[in-house]
């Protein structure tokens, strides 16, 4: 099934490359970096390196905590990350900087990897989330590399995903050393996938031990002086294409009660910057932008938040977080950043891919579930106008935040393990010469 997956993969090249060429026109420098992708790296070769993949900005986020403690105890270790994203890449750059080695994953292709790993010679091979690539994992296994899936998550949806293909993936599953699960239930939907049990441990959520910059908190409040410290403000963050216009149909909502309300809106992707501010130029309202206007004005409706990683000090800024993701079936974002910060966080019904974390919010009363985008308004109006429900489910929502923290000495004490045993290739694994 391997070798039918990469002539599979090699008959969608051209497909890929011109997808890699369509992302170099989005994004300036994607082509100077295109030889990645194929494994062909910059610099010199390293040697006992740590390596942490991250597919984009929600898993960077959710890996730092991590990085920085690999940083901290294997300081005489090259730590390289990857990201398969631009924004990922932006995201990298902008938390470590020189501190780590960082370029693009190679495609899933048998001598790419093998170009790759014979560069970064790791380790160690840590993975966040769902990430699971046939080619790879099999060249890991046949080095003895071990292999950690960190933060693992498996919604029922992807589960459902993987059927036709659950032999490959149980075979990939087979040169894991070690599933790091963010709670019992993606345990349970790993074991159902073909994760060898005894290699399954739950350890929680990297996501709650997201470190949380006082920075944050007091340009928060300095935003709200600015703008006037009694003027009801909601954040709509991540939000993505059908759904900005729900949200600016729930603002209309708003402000016929609320009339100096302020939306701030914040479209998970670059290339959709525009076409948001756009939209909402049209229905009417008073937009300031980010990059154009640098603050809202007394006057403005909604300021469109067209930049990446400056979302903390804007759920510092209001008083109500809709995360988006959730409207449309695209399974919700990370509610953690809004609740750490001790905001309360809404919903719309779709949250798969947070299923635990969000069911935690729910239950503990800091956060709400609107049942389709109809109901946002109506929602974020009655907290607006209820500072005290608000206030308390925002106190909720960072005492579950609090609870929840330590998963990162987890997930290193994992790691730790493994780098002291320097693990055999797992069990089961075919350990035939890759590619």
């Amino acid at each position: 099934m391997r070798l039918l997956y990469t002539f599979l993969m090699y008959l969608a090249m051209p497909v890929i490359v011109y997808r890699l060429v369509a992302r170099g026109f989005r994004y300036h420098g994607y082509f100077a970096r295109w030889r990645e992708r194929f494994g062909f790296l910059p610099g010199p070769p390293l040697s006992g390196s740590i390596w942490v993949h991250a597919v984009s900005v929600g898993e960077v986020n959710a890996a730092a905590p991590l990085i920085e403690a690999l940083l901290k105890y294997h300081a005489d270790a090259r730590m390289v990350v990857t990201t398969v994203t631009p924004t990922g890449s932006e995201r990298v750059r902008k938390l470590f900087g020189d501190r780590v080695y960082h370029v693009y994953l190679p495609y899933d292709l048998p001598r790419a990897v093998r170009r790759f790993l014979d560069h970064v010679r790791p380790r160690l091979a840590v993975v966040m989330e769902t990430e699971i690539w046939p080619n790879l994992y099999h060249a890991c296994c046949v080095r003895g590399l071990p292999l950690v899936i960190a933060n693992a998550r498996l919604s029922q949806r992807s589960l459902r995903r993987y059927a036709p293909v659950r032999g490959l993936v149980r075979r990939a599953l087979a040169c894991v050393s070690q599933v790091a699960a963010q709670s019992h239930a993606d345990a349970a939907r790993f074991r159902a996938l073909g994760a060898p049990a005894d290699r399954i441990t739950v350890v929680g959520n990297l996501k709650f031990d997201m470190a949380v910059p006082a920075t944050a908190c007091r340009d928060g409040a300095g935003l709200r002086a600015a703008w006037g410290a009694s003027r009801p403000v909601w954040i709509a963050a991540s939000t993505h294409e059908g759904e900005e216009t729900a949200v600016l149909e729930a603002h209309l909502e708003v402000l016929k009660r609320l009339p100096d309300a302020l939306l701030l809106l914040a479209p998970r992707h670059p290339e959709r910057f525009r076409a948001v501010d756009a939209a909402a130029r049209n229905l009417g309202f008073r937009v300031a932008t980010r990059s154009a206007d640098r603050a809202p004005a007394a006057d403005t409706q909604c300021f469109v938040i067209d930049a990446m990683g400056v979302l903390l000090r804007y759920y510092a800024a209001a008083d109500v977080a809709f995360v988006a993701g959730s409207l449309a079936p695209i399974g919700g974002h990370n509610v953690l950043e809004g609740a750490a910060l001790g905001r309360p966080v809404v919903v719309g019904p779709h949250t798969f891919n947070f299923d635990e974390i969000t069911h935690s919010l729910i239950q503990a009363g800091g956060a709400l579930r609107v049942p389709d985008a109809a109901h946002l308004g109506g929602a974020v109006l009655e907290l607006l106008r209820d500072p005290a429900r608000a206030a308390a489910m925002g106190a909720a929502a960072r005492a579950v935040f609090e609870r929840e923290r330590g998963a990162v000495a987890r997930n290193m004490a994992l790691i730790q393990r493994l780098l002291a045993g320097a693990a055999p290739v797992p069990r089961g694994a075919d350990t035939k010469k890759a590619g």
